[in-house]
């Protein structure tokens, strides 16, 4: 095994060479350039003390009154550019080695002040919470963002060339800093205190700093968003070109990133039909500055024992499952290698390294390291990463350039490359690789195209995938129109593809309007075509649909489909469900949906999902239910149901498929926390799994977790809704966090 290991990691340091000589070649005409100074709208300064504030959740200490306030914001909704319905001052400290934020929301309302969460890193948009965004190389392009509520709870995560997360949220939450908060509430408002140390941001200058920045508060109740800049309604916390910019900050220490995080790990494994075992292992984390712009991530013998399990789905479609990332080295920094071929697919999908496709088994890692970043305006990341043969899985080596320069605000061409090596010897590689660009012309007008194409064993043809759109957002009107083909042949193993051998037609509009009734705050009405037949023509599949969907002022929504009418040639037998399978042929059928959440306000919400018609030959209905209720800030309960009722004219063809989740969270404080999921799938022989996890957090970004499992941890992105191997596993493992 020592041999295997040694073997694996001196692969793993000779991909490295190559990935590093390859950049250097790419990045050499680059490297001289710089990004062109941001003209700012407004200014905040930050003052110098000699030590440290008390760091209280309260603005009591008297050096808070020595850093002008900042005060002016503005509501992105509902009233886009409307002075906040709430003052909120922020103050700025620092010192040589850290920088301090005083926090103050004043509520003519307190006692309406909603503070339910104590998990860190957990969604805040239940919550009244407070975002800080620092872009400190001051590139326009990106950011850290930190959030806070009023109980002092943190969430943090980066902003890539102005995305989000794609998920609902303003940012990627899969990076994980170094900070300290705490926050109080009283009679007439909230506070709260924020450090952030240079060493945490990475940053290095000492002189003239200057930095991007902006604030955003949000308010549950009234379901309000208040900016200081880029309040425009199609900007956001994300328009990091937008934002204001930090001045006063000089003669700081250094700032330079290094933090080693080993753990330890007991387990005790039981897959079935296999003896169990018993492995104690170890292995170590490290973060490192190679400058200011650059991080450095290696991992070895990496684990995920702690990575939260994914909620188990049935898919009724012939296509792959597309479930997110929830490991942490390969969400820390994601966005860098974000490659869109539109819709959900990604040229490089990291649930590929690690987790077998079909059956969610873990395969091991030996170890990896990812250097991401920016040099000039050129944003780079390089990874490598080496697994071990485990099961049908041979050992493999996975290599990843992503390249973009950046043009304007929001605007790149890049490049990207992808190597994977296997022991199989059917399909020893698999190499991919591609070129985009993102355009954005008058704010509003972006422009997406791209080009990649593979190869592997045997050199197939056909194998590209060529795409562009252009898309248009204002306040009342979004369109998109897209085309894109897939070839037949385009298999990129280290990515996700829906479907191949495509010619895709996609146009989308929407009108949305905004009318002076009582609880309404928006009303939309969208269409869209789509008409994707193979390569050579043949009708492969057809939709077009019409939606309407109201947002109410409480958060509450309702989404209805009034027509979805589908076309889709099956050209293998579907399997569906257990002995089940729809015959190839081609199907025509019309659904409705109709969607309605209730207002976000409250300590209990609900939401329910209903969409009936016709399914290939037959009928479905799908019902789906979800319920949150937060008695208290320590405990929450959700519980959610999918009903799928099939009536398909096949032997066998009746049936129904229940799946249900039960979870509990509750958090003794916000450093100590203990999660539940149940669930429930009447599509396995064996339905019932569980997964309860305790989590301490001692000291920052040092964690001991206590985690029983049984079932699957992660879940299968295949087609057809292949069988899950289950294992009854216990974890105890142990980080410690510390900078040499």
């Amino acid at each position: 095994m020592e041999q295997k290991t040694r073997g694996s990691c001196a692969k793993l340091v000779t991909a490295t060479r190559r990935l590093v000589f390859i950049l250097s070649i790419c990045t050499s005409p680059l490297l001289a350039q710089t990004a062109k100074p941001g003209q700012s709208a407004q200014s905040a300064h930050a003052i110098a003390v000699d030590h440290a504030p008390k760091l209280d959740g309260t603005l009591n200490d008297p050096l808070w009154q020595s850093a002008i306030p900042i005060s002016d914001f503005r509501q992105r909704e509902p009233y886009e550019g409307q002075p906040a319905t709430e003052k909120t001052k922020v103050r700025i400290l620092y010192t040589r080695h850290a920088v301090y934020f005083g926090i103050h929301c004043y509520d003519s309302q307190p006692s309406r002040i909603i503070a339910t969460e104590l998990r860190r890193d957990v969604r805040q948009d239940l919550d009244d919470h407070f975002e800080i965004l620092i872009d400190s190389n001051h590139n326009r392009r990106g950011g850290y963002v930190f959030e806070v509520n009023p109980l002092g709870t943190q969430v943090d995560g980066l902003i890539v060339e102005e995305q989000g997360s794609g998920f609902g949220t303003d940012f990627d939450s899969g990076w994980d800093g170094v900070w300290t908060s705490e926050a109080k509430m009283t009679v007439n408002d909230w506070s709260a205190t924020v450090e952030i140390p240079f060493t945490t941001l990475n940053f290095t200058h000492s002189q003239a700093v200057l930095w991007g920045i902006n604030f955003k508060r949000f308010i549950r109740r009234k379901n309000e968003e208040d900016l200081w800049r880029a309040y425009r309604r199609t900007f956001g916390i994300t328009k990091v070109s937008e934002a204001g910019e930090l001045r006063g900050i000089t003669e700081i220490g250094s700032g330079r990133l290094f933090i080693v995080k080993p753990y330890a790990l007991a387990r005790y494994d039981k897959q079935t039909g296999q003896n169990p075992l018993f492995p104690l292992t170890g292995g170590v984390d490290v973060k490192y500055g190679l400058s200011s712009n650059l991080l450095l991530n290696l991992t070895g013998n990496t684990d995920f024992a702690d990575t939260e399990v994914d909620l188990q789905p049935f898919n009724i479609t012939p296509f792959k499952v597309f479930i997110p990332e929830k490991r942490q080295f390969f969400l820390e920094n994601a966005g860098v290698f974000n490659f869109s071929l539109g819709d959900q697919d990604q040229l490089f999908f990291s649930r590929q390294i690690g987790i077998d496709p079909i059956t969610g088994n873990q395969v091991p890692l030996n170890g990896g390291a990812k250097m991401t970043g920016t040099l000039g305006r050129l944003e780079l990341g390089v990874m490598d990463v080496d697994t071990r043969s485990s099961g049908p899985n041979p050992y493999a080596n996975f290599a990843v350039v992503r390249l973009k320069e950046s043009l304007w605000p929001g605007s790149y061409v890049g490049v990207m490359g992808i190597d994977k090596r296997s022991g199989n010897i059917f399909d020893s590689f698999n190499q991919t690789g591609g070129a985009d660009t993102r355009l954005i012309f008058f704010r509003d007008w972006i422009v997406d195209a791209h080009m990649a194409g593979m190869q592997s064993p045997g050199n197939p043809s056909g194998a590209s995938d060529l795409g562009a759109s252009l898309s248009y957002r204002s306040n009342w009107l979004e369109g998109l129109v897209e085309r894109r083909k897939t070839a037949p042949n385009f298999n990129p193993e280290v990515g996700f593809v829906e479907r191949t051998d495509s010619n895709e037609t996609y146009g989308d509009l929407t009108f949305k309007i905004r009318p002076k009734v009582t609880g309404v705050r928006e009303l939309q009405f969208e269409g869209f075509l789509l008409h994707a037949p193979d390569t050579q023509g043949t009708v492969s599949t057809q939709e077009w649909q019409n939606t309407f969907r109201a947002e109410f002022n409480n958060g509450g929504y309702t989404d209805d489909d009034i027509v979805d009418v589908f076309t889709q040639r099956i050209t293998t037998p579907f399997h569906i469900y257990k002995s089940v399978f729809i015959p190839t042929g081609l199907y025509h059928f019309t659904r409705h949906q109709l969607t309605y959440g209730s207002g976000q306000d409250r300590r209990f919400t609900y939401n329910f999902f209903e969409r009936f018609g016709s399914y290939y030959g037959g009928r479905l209905n799908e019902f789906r239910v979800r319920c949150n209720y937060r008695p208290t800030a320590k405990f929450s309960i959700s519980a959610s149901e999918t009903w799928d009722r099939f009536r398909l004219p096949l032997p066998n063809g009746k049936f129904s498929v229940a799946l249900a989740s039960l979870q509990g969270n509750y958090s003794f404080t916000r450093f100590l926390t203990f999660t539940t999921i149940l669930q429930m799938d009447t599509s396995n022989t064996q339905a019932a799994s569980a997964n309860l996890r305790l989590r301490y957090n001692y000291r920052p970004d040092s964690d001991l977790y206590i985690i029983y499992n049984v079932g699957t941890q992660f879940a299968s992105i295949a087609p057809a809704n292949p069988p899950q191997i289950r294992e009854t596993r216990f974890a105890v493992k142990y980080t410690y966090s510390f900078a040499p």
